[in-house]
């Protein structure tokens, strides 16, 4: 009896040991973290979509370079394996237009414009040749499988970058393959509460999403920071992460002073969009 009381009382502390492991970020050897001494990261640019000044465009990339934020921005690769910036994995929402990103060349893409202004989707070259280390990147790999050439393809272009940058991807394939083949660069794991939020319906079906929502795959791709949903601020992993293990904390995506201000406790590193916030309060 009492050697089955034990058992009874063990398996709480074994199973929160187990859980700890699995949601244990990089611990020893952390990079530089650099990116984060900018604590402003425009969203996809500072852009505004009903003003001519797209997301993920020239135009608001240089908007937020002239105002000393840094650039949060996606990556990801066309049909002839030319990495552009482009959020969505379809042309629908963006450039009204069928198809995915990857069912086209670059140069073919270079037809559509994005929401109806006179912007073009870019090419990673171009967008850091214009950046020219300036603001500091974060850098987020659209990656939906267990295809890492998307990695193979981009992660030369940013090591000859002069400037600084960081990764991160909802995927932990992504991180896990920095991991092994660029230990040196900083990488963090999105999350998001897919569990409560209607939009990821068809993603509720995969066993994957509420490991992914609370960082369980940690253990395998190790990340340097964790980048949340900020109205997700209470997710017990996350925080676990920052308070416990001392992990950086980026929140996504901040739509207002007044958010800011909620989430300045809880978060080292701030994704904006919607308005501007002041670089003074912040450094």
């Amino acid at each position: 009896m009492n050697r089955k009381a034990g058992r009874i009382l063990a398996a709480p502390a074994v199973l929160s040991g187990l859980y700890l492991l699995a949601l244990m970020p990089r611990i020893t050897g952390r990079p530089d973290p650099a990116p984060f001494r900018t604590r402003l990261f425009a969203h996809r640019g500072l852009h505004d979509n009903l003003k001519g000044v797209p997301e993920n465009s020239m135009a608001a990339f240089k908007k937020a370079v002239e105002a000393g934020y840094g650039i949060e921005l996606d990556v990801q690769l066309t049909k002839d394996r030319v990495p552009v910036i482009f959020h969505d994995f379809s042309l629908e929402r963006a450039c009204n237009a069928p198809g995915l990103v990857k069912d086209y060349t670059f140069a073919e893409l270079q037809k559509f414009r994005l929401f109806g202004s006179g912007e073009r989707i870019p090419s990673l070259k171009d967008f850091l040749k214009m950046v020219d280390g300036r603001v500091p990147l974060i850098v987020e790999y659209k990656s939906e499988d267990t295809d890492m050439s998307v990695c193979r393809r981009i992660a030369p272009m940013l090591k000859a970058y002069k400037g600084i940058y960081c990764i991160e991807s909802f995927n932990p394939l992504v991180l896990y393959w920095y991991r092994k083949n660029h230990p040196e660069v900083m990488r963090g794991q999105l999350s998001d509460g897919f569990i409560h939020d209607k939009k990821y319906q068809t993603l509720l079906k995969l066993p994957t999403v509420f490991p992914l929502q609370f960082l369980l795959a940690n253990f395998l791709s190790k990340p340097d920071f964790i980048a949340y949903n900020c109205i997700y601020e209470g997710n017990l992993s996350r925080r676990i992460c920052r308070d416990l293990f001392k992990t950086k904390s980026a929140a996504w995506t901040i739509r207002s002073r007044e958010e800011l201000d909620r989430a300045a406790p809880y978060f080292d590193v701030f994704i904006f969009d919607s308005f501007l916030p002041d670089l003074k309060q912040m450094k």
